[in-house]
């Protein structure tokens, strides 16, 4: 299992090499980003492996039921086969921009998302090893 801060440079790394863009500078600085950041492994049900102070709240979660969780639990089961088409096109072209859906919290707050960029995190030898997404602009529903 990587530590936090080795996931985080890995989101760091792998958006700018999709977008050409950077993300953030720093680790340390993405944990506390405004805007929301997640990622999830490469398992036949995927765990989020890492969310940052923004998703955790946005979530209503801690870092450790977060990061127990399946990522297809973020939305609700009317989005899932849009989710999963979407993490498919994503995963095919290394990243994809503007995407918008609706995601519940650990109470059961519906929020959208917008804005959302969805790309494949790399590992230290470029070899894909799970996905991410980010964006900053939400509302309750």
């Amino acid at each position: 299992m990587i530590s936090r801060i080795q996931q985080a440079q890995r989101l760091i790394t792998s958006f700018q090499h999709w977008t050409g863009k950077p993300l953030i500078e720093t680790p340390e600085a993405l944990f506390e980003a405004p805007f929301v950041v997640v990622s999830h492994g490469t398992e036949s049900d995927p765990i989020f492996n890492y969310a940052n102070r923004q998703a955790l709240d946005l979530w209503e979660m801690d870092w450790d039921t977060f990061t127990q969780l399946p990522s297809r639990y973020s939305a609700e089961p009317i989005s899932q086969e849009e989710r999963s088409r979407l993490l498919t096109q994503a995963k095919a072209q290394g990243y994809i921009s503007d995407y918008r859906g609706v995601r519940i919290s650990s109470t059961g707050k519906r929020f959208w998302i917008e804005n959302v960029i969805l790309w494949t995190v790399l590992d230290e030898l470029d070899q894909p090893c799970g996905q991410a997404a980010t964006f900053s602009s939400w509302k309750f529903i």
